[in-house]
């Protein structure tokens, strides 16, 4: 198995949830960390929590923040893009046009210019890891705004292995994940929506984010992997 040993890491999004499980599992395997957040309190707990982990606060909204970062970071063995939000969820015909929109400006927009500010500084050899969601190839009603988000992330995952070759493009679509993703719900609502949910997963239930922190891994790890969007869903209906 490939080590990630003292690889150059960057994790966009990696105080929380997803991107803060892979930090962990990365941590202990030895590599070289920066994480990107805009949180100032979870980048703290995570430095007090995680070892040898470098923060850095930042909107990567803000591209010239980007820019400033990455020419001053040095050079970038592997980029994982897990920025996110909660808003474009809800039926279309209730559904804030407003909120799509800030929808797509909280993640769609900020792993593309995380990404190109990025470019300058990767290795050729490296990767960059986009994490998106099952919910761009759903038939879900109340899902059309979330998969028009993160569709549109993974339908530039192809074009974008082939522009950018040798680096390797690829995205991880979690299913339903036990992430503070899902606290806009009160707390019995959310384990209703996961036993609701548990019942059209194959395996019987929603998903760890250490397992889909284990799937980005061995993505970036794997050097022949390239230009797909691999699904972590449990085999969700």
């Amino acid at each position: 198995m490939t080590t990630l040993s003292k690889s150059r890491i960057v994790i966009a999004g990696g105080s929380s949830g997803i991107g803060l499980a892979l930090t962990k599992i990365l941590a202990e395997e030895g590599a070289s960390l920066t994480v990107l957040g805009r949180d100032v309190s979870k980048l703290q707990s995570l430095k007090d929590s995680v070892d040898g982990v470098k923060t850095v606060a930042l909107d990567a909204r803000d591209r010239a923040s980007l820019d400033t970062f990455f020419s001053t970071a040095g050079g970038v063995d592997h980029l994982v893009l897990a920025v996110s939000g909660g808003k474009g969820g809800g039926m279309f015909k209730e559904l804030s046009l407003q909120e799509l929109q800030e929808g797509f400006d909280s993640k769609f927009w900020p792993q593309l210019h995380t990404l190109q500010a990025a470019l300058p500084y990767m290795d050729p050899a490296g990767s960059v890891t986009l994490v998106t969601a099952a919910s761009a190839g759903s038939v879900l009603p109340g899902a059309s705004g979330l998969a028009a988000i993160n569709g549109a992330l993974e339908i530039m995952i192809p074009i974008l292995s082939a522009e950018l070759k040798p680096l390797r493009i690829n995205a991880v679509s979690p299913g339903v994940i036990d992430t503070p993703w899902w606290d806009f719900l009160p707390a019995a609502a959310k384990q209703q929506v996961f036993s609701d949910f548990g019942g059209r997963v194959h395996v019987g239930r929603v998903g760890r984010a250490e397992e889909v922190a284990a799937a980005i891994r061995g993505i970036i790890a794997n050097g022949y992997i390239n230009g797909i969007t691999l699904r972590c869903h449990g085999g969700l209906q």
